[in-house]
């Protein structure tokens, strides 16, 4: 509709930003969103110059209401507009859309531009990114370059955004945690209904055979010896989903352990903030959003403090404790969920499809098939499945039997076992309609050290179509 007369007026400009309020997009969206501006806008790309002048002022437009509305600038104090060259802004986007490409080395110095000395001070930041637009504006042809036009001006506000913009505190919105409070349904139910708005919010999750693609193989009974799948797990994964702030935060914590339990665990200064940024991460998202308000609502010694909160995820996810007698403490709860062990020659939790998944591609795990239904009535086991049960092999290692959620995000598996673990019981059964299948899941969460995650995982009970 905004494109249509390719004019944006001020009352399509209060329009714009009160959509963007309503809608109230996570974080995680947010380079969706504003691609999504060019994409549509290429569609009314024309012959006529004048005309797609109109359209760059349009996206621009909407570039700005969402920026406006979601993003605030990262700098707080206006220090370096006297020394801002804007000249030198004007050259270098002439230098950038001159082959209407951008390469890697291109790619980095549009980011040391943003970040260098000439870095656009808090009441520049209007004009530069405006200037992003006047400056294509003069690269515009007669031709299908256009919409190589339009990529470059977008990579450039992106480069721009990720330098000197930030998301503004995302709060989400119409949470029902009254309708499915504890003392509202009973305990069993309110779980159910809280795993499934969980689901629900997790708009961070993966679409099966588009954001990658599985083969399951063949299916087996645990006992079974062999290998029932030739190929791997993961036939192909999008790889710039783990570019995404959740997923990369979560990636960077892999690395952080012993393999061996027995082994002491030693938190270095930068791993400490690499899990606290992990949790800043998350909770800026809808999935850990609602699973603090409910948790909160259902349990009073749950803090109502953001800061707070993240400070009991710490302790319960990540602070260490012995799982095996040894020198010093040698697990946690997050080691032993995401990342997985080796106890006495077999494989210990390790429940997270996105470890399978570079474990898989460098070599360390090897797929051997899933494990068929106990029920003869459930529904195959095929590549749409966000559940699945499995059997692999990790350093040589065989597990016979795990359960992993798959093409989930990092932020709804941590709320659903907090969730689980600060209000539900050690198992709690849950129906989960994942859109394309039904699920009869057992939620399994136990507790080790007293008050700290020892394992948490799902078991498929029944799976139907």
């Amino acid at each position: 509709e905004i494109f249509n007369d390719l004019t944006i007026d001020r009352e399509e400009s209060a329009e714009l930003k009160e959509k963007f309020l309503e809608v109230n997009p996570p974080p995680d969206k947010f380079v969706w969103l504003r691609a999504a501006a060019f994409r549509i806008g290429s569609e009314f790309l024309s012959d006529d110059q004048t005309s797609n002048k109109s359209l760059l002022r349009c996206i621009h437009g909407i570039v700005h209401a969402f920026e406006t509305t979601c993003m605030e600038p990262t700098l707080e104090v206006d220090d370096t507009s006297e020394s801002f060259d804007k000249k030198e802004v004007e050259d270098f986007y002439r230098k950038i859309y001159s082959d209407l490409a951008i390469d890697k080395e291109e790619s980095s110095e549009l980011f040391d531009f943003f970040r260098g000395k000439n870095r656009p001070p808090k009441s520049q930041l209007v004009w530069t990114r405006t200037c992003a637009f006047r400056i294509g504006c003069e690269f515009l042809r007669e031709s299908n370059s256009n919409i190589a036009l339009l990529r470059c001006i977008n990579y450039v506000v992106h480069a721009f955004e990720s330098c000197c913009l930030k998301p503004k505190e995302f709060v989400l919105k119409n949470i029902p945690i009254e309708k499915i409070s504890i003392t509202s349904i009973g305990l069993d139910a309110s779980i159910n209904e809280a795993v499934q708005h969980l689901w629900d919010l997790d708009l961070n999750r993966l679409t099966p055979d588009q954001d990658y693609v599985i083969n399951v193989g063949k299916g087996k009974k645990p006992y079974w010896k062999g290998d029932s799948a030739h190929d791997p797990l993961f036939t192909k994964v999008d790889a710039s989903i783990f570019k995404r702030p959740t997923y990369k935060h979560f990636i960077s914590l892999l690395d952080n352990y012993e393999r061996e339990t027995g082994n002491s665990e030693h938190i270095s200064s930068e791993e400490r903030r690499e899990n606290w940024s992990f949790l800043e991460a998350i909770m800026q998202t809808a999935p850990m959003q609602f699973c603090h308000r409910y948790c909160a609502a259902n349990n009073k010694d749950i803090p109502k403090s953001k800061t707070e909160f993240m400070k009991l995820l710490q302790r319960i996810w990540f602070d260490l404790y012995f799982r095996e007698r040894g020198e010093g403490k040698d697990s946690s709860g997050f080691e032993h969920v995401f990342v997985g062990e080796i106890k006495n020659g077999q494989v210990s939790g390790f429940h997270n499809w996105i470890m399978f998944y570079h474990e898989e591609k460098n070599g360390n795990a090897d797929y051997q098939g899933y494990i068929k239904p106990k029920n003869i009535s459930d529904a195959e086991t095929d590549s749409n499945d966000h559940i699945l049960t499995l059997q692999f092999k990790w350093h040589g290692v065989t597990k016979l039997v795990g359960t992993s959620f798959i093409g989930v995000s990092p932020e709804f598996e941590m709320a659903l076992y907090t969730i689980c673990f600060l209000v539900g019981q050690k198992e709690n059964k849950v129906e989960l309609n994942t859109g394309t299948d039904t699920f009869l899941l057992n939620v399994k969460v136990y507790r080790m050290a007293g008050n700290k995650i020892g394992t948490s995982y799902v078991e498929a009970l029944e799976h139907h179509d």
